[in-house]
């Protein structure tokens, strides 16, 4: 195949060859470059596959955006596993730009989590760490904010010990709360410029709050986020959707295989799918270890848990009492 001539043959191989090494690990095809001119070897379906893929770099190159290395793999793993969407639809998909950085989805399960939330009011997010559930939905309560679809954004999360105790955690409440919302400022810390966060906080334009807080309240023109959603219980998930205001949306997410609920209560995030499954303009998105989006190694781990706790027994249920 001829790459186009309008195109940087150094833009598609990559710093010294860096997407050229990638290519020829992950495709089963031959590929051997002289000048625009790409010669590709091998089975028909990883010949089809090579020139699908470089295809997919000419045309992001062609949108503006650069490439990089993990950009690279996730166009050959979306385009390997024949799904309808094309990586560049993906990658190219712009939610935010912020302080000289774009964000974007970059996988398709984001992506597909991305446009749930601007087609329904209610969107679970629900995967392992690393996967971008809380952080591309800041970016679109940002991005919300921003275009005046909404007048707030609303942060919280259920102040949920994890093998500590906040008892023992020195300051006062208000001190004990903050390292269960950290994760929350410091998505917001990306995305809005830190000087003006105190200022919107005070406003009440910005609220970051624990899960308790919101009880008795009706939320209105608000993008809402519960985050770390599998350590509420069936109650408290039931009382926070019930505060739905008009003009607001709602996103919930968590990681179902890490609840930190004492022994005995039920998950409402493992429940509440069984619940809203069937009503309307609620829906639910999972992402899995492909999606994760940290270091390359978080979703080696991630697989390798899944792997190990699939390989486990499933334990007897106790048995009844004759009495």
């Amino acid at each position: 195949m001829t790459v186009p001539a309008s195109v940087d043959m150094v833009n598609i191989l990559g710093p010294r060859d860096e997407f050229l090494r990638i290519l020829e690990r992950e495709l089963d095809a031959g590929i051997h470059v002289r000048g625009n001119e790409i010669n590709l070897t091998g089975s028909h379906a990883a010949v089809e596959l090579a020139i699908d893929v470089i295809t997919e770099l000419v045309t992001v190159l062609r949108t503006g955006q650069g490439l990089t290395g993990d950009a690279v793999e996730r166009i050959v793993a979306m385009l390997a596993s024949r799904e309808d969407a094309r990586p560049a639809d993906v990658l190219t998909h712009n939610i935010l730009s912020s302080r000289g950085r774009t964000i974007r989805p970059k996988t398709l399960n984001q992506k597909r989590y991305v446009d749930a939330i601007d087609q329904h009011t209610v969107v679970f997010g629900i995967g392992p760490a690393g996967t971008g559930k809380t952080y591309l939905a800041v970016a679109k309560a940002v991005q919300a904010l921003q275009a005046k679809q909404v007048n707030r954004i609303i942060l919280t999360r259920p102040a949920v010990e994890a093998g500590e105790k906040l008892g023992f955690l020195p300051g006062t409440l208000n001190d004990k709360i903050d390292p269960y919302l950290r994760p929350l400022y410091d998505a917001l810390h990306d995305m809005v410029d830190p000087d003006s966060i105190p200022r919107l906080l005070t406003a009440g334009t910005i609220e970051v709050a624990p899960l308790a807080y919101m009880r008795g309240r009706t939320l209105n023109d608000a993008f809402i986020i519960l985050d770390e959603a599998q350590n509420t219980s069936m109650e408290q998930m039931k009382m926070f959707l019930t505060r739905l205001g008009f003009g607001s949306k709602i996103v919930v997410t968590g990681d179902i295989t890490q609840v930190d609920l004492p022994n005995g209560t039920r998950s409402g995030l493992r429940v509440v799918q069984g619940v809203l499954d069937e009503v309307d303009d609620i829906d639910f998105c999972y992402l899995t270890n492909h999606d994760v989006v940290r270091h390359k190694l978080v979703g080696r781990i991630v697989a390798a848990y899944d792997r190990f706790e699939a390989s486990q027994p499933v334990p007897a249920a106790p048995p009844r009492s004759t009495r």
